[in-house]
């Protein structure tokens, strides 16, 4: 019978995404509000959720919130559809990070981030999917992936 407990991946500092990750154990947990979805693959429709998720404490800085993903845009740095991504807030990003961008203040997806001459590039992590080219005055930044909480496969 496979576990139920979700697994808690903390992003580690200076390493790739698609190798970057940590296991945490599941004590001392903390709510963090769960603020919606994002997509992972054609930007979506940004809509607010109230809720929460606990996560390791060591997962939580001063803005941390969560977002649940749609989408598979995401995969080659081992971030899923159904996964809870946990979120640092940030207005900006460094070029190939992991970033929340809204797209013209109404839509949002999950990309790495690319500045480039022309304006700026939503690079996806699964060579099936097509980069988005988009103008630096089109997007926000609203954070950074900082953790993954990947809940248990109940059909298995």
């Amino acid at each position: 019978m496979p576990s139920l407990t979700p697994q808690y991946l903390f992003r580690q500092p200076n390493l790739p995404l698609a190798e970057g990750w940590a296991h945490l154990d599941a004590d001392d947990l903390v709510a963090i509000p769960l603020l919606g979805r994002v997509s992972a693959g054609m930007p979506i429709e940004a809509c607010l959720d109230a809720g929460s998720i606990e996560v390791p404490t060591r997962m939580v800085r001063r803005n941390t919130y969560a977002l649940k993903v749609c989408g598979n845009s995401m995969i080659d740095c081992n971030i899923f559809d159904g996964d809870v991504i946990i979120i640092e807030r940030r207005e900006s990003a460094e070029n190939g990070e992991t970033a929340v961008v809204m797209i013209n203040d109404q839509e949002v997806t999950l990309k790495k981030l690319y500045i480039e001459k022309s304006g700026v590039r939503l690079q996806p992590a699964n060579e099936a999917m097509p980069p988005i080219y988009l103008k630096n005055s089109d997007i926000q930044v609203l954070g950074l992936v900082m953790g993954v909480v990947r809940q248990p496969d109940l059909a298995a």
